[in-house]
């Protein structure tokens, strides 16, 4: 599509990095690419260019340099802190406690473990996709060692409330706290100190980063095992050479994304509120996404049409979006967030998801906007004549 107006609202999936990010990735990747545990002078330059990137993104977050491990991004962030969690607790018990709306990097690990005797208890939600700190209450145990809930839901952007659950984690000092905060991170705040939080887990490419890198933080004091076994790089938590260029990059992309969380949250607002009227008021049209959801992520159905239908309708106009989540759209399953949400196969079956970024404008929602209209509207009258 070179040369045509493309109009990216699939920011959920990925973003594009900026233009600072691959300049600091060539710049590091060309001048410093020693191995930083090498004791000669390219190594030292290296480790120090790694220590710089993990004080950065440490006090990005506010907490210590030593509380920050670089990963390959977020489905490795949630697997090690899961998995390494549950290994270095599993003598005190096994169970642990999730949502049914977690992304599949959570889901799938928790349901690995089962095979080794944890057992899982899955939270529902209610319409506006979030938990009841009731249910959570009733499901603790005397064995749970784990509770790992995401902070936005990477399907219809509903927020968990993170500082109401922290505190009540608190009265459970044995229980460990992982939050996913993948779909989170420059968007929706989160403090990891006042909310309690002991793991939590980041990724590069949601925040205008390069694919392949992430950080998962995990508070002072807790012990996890490694998933990995070979060099002990950081700190023996996550051995393999470490991907120096791209860290940098990281870290360069994290403070750009918070920087523009400040400057930017309520052009990002004002955009979704336009897009949510505009949606909710359209015939034969639901709206999954609460609309006191992330700013950034919108999520609707068609009941009469099906997604890929209308995504690539809409891709025909130069407009890209998503119909589940990324990792699963390829799957043409329904749903599983506006299904637990819902309860109805129809709207589970036929959802898009809208997700943009700081460098989205209000135009582009109203082109946005004027071609789902023309496609739904066209729609009905095919339905018509089908009568």
């Amino acid at each position: 599509m070179e040369g045509e107006l493309v109009i990216y609202f699939d920011n959920s999936a990925t973003t594009k990095p900026y233009p600072e990010v691959i300049e600091s990735f060539l710049k590091v990747s060309s001048d410093y690419f020693g191995n930083p545990s090498s004791l000669h002078g390219l190594g030292v330059q290296s480790e120090k260019l790694l220590s710089a990137a993990r004080n950065q993104v440490a006090d990005l977050l506010k907490v210590k340099g030593s509380e920050i491990y670089f990963t390959s991004g977020g489905t490795e962030g949630n697997n090690l802190a899961i998995k390494g969690a549950a290994q270095a607790q599993m003598t005190r018990g096994k169970h642990i406690i999730t949502t049914a709306i977690e992304h599949p990097s959570v889901e799938d690990a928790c349901y690995s473990l089962t095979q080794s005797g944890f057992e899982i208890t899955i939270l529902p939600v209610n319409q506006l996709g979030q938990i009841e700190l009731c249910d959570l209450v009733d499901a603790l145990r005397q064995d749970t060692i784990l509770v790992s809930i995401m902070h936005v839901n990477n399907e219809v952007g509903s927020i968990q409330p993170i500082a109401e659950i922290g505190e009540v984690l608190r009265q459970y000092p044995h229980v460990l706290f992982h939050v996913d905060n993948v779909q989170g991170a420059g968007k929706v705040p989160l403090s990891l100190r006042e909310a309690h939080v002991d793991l939590c887990t980041f990724s590069g490419h949601k925040i205008h980063g390069l694919k392949g890198t992430g950080f998962l933080y995990v508070r002072e004091g807790v012990k996890i095992d490694p998933l990995f076994h070979g060099g002990n790089q950081e700190t023996k938590i996550r051995s393999g050479t470490e991907n120096v260029a791209g860290i940098v990059a990281l870290s360069k992309a994290f403070r750009l994304s918070m920087n523009n969380q400040l400057l930017y949250h309520d052009k990002l607002e004002q955009i979704k509120q336009y897009l949510y009227k505009g949606l909710n008021e359209m015939d034969g049209v639901l709206v999954n996404s609460p609309e006191e959801g992330a700013p950034h992520i919108l999520n609707f159905s068609v009941p009469l049409l099906k997604s890929e239908v209308l995504l690539h309708a809409l891709e025909s106009d130069g407009i890209f979006v998503s119909t589940t989540s990324a990792c699963s759209s390829k799957k043409r399953t329904v749903s599983k967030t506006v299904d637990a949400m819902f309860h109805d196969q129809a709207r589970s079956e036929s959802v898009v998801r809208i997700s943009t970024t700081y460098g989205n404008e209000l135009d582009e929602a109203k082109q946005v906007l004027a071609a789902i209209q023309k496609i739904v509207v066209n729609l009905e009258k095919i339905m018509r004549v089908a009568k």
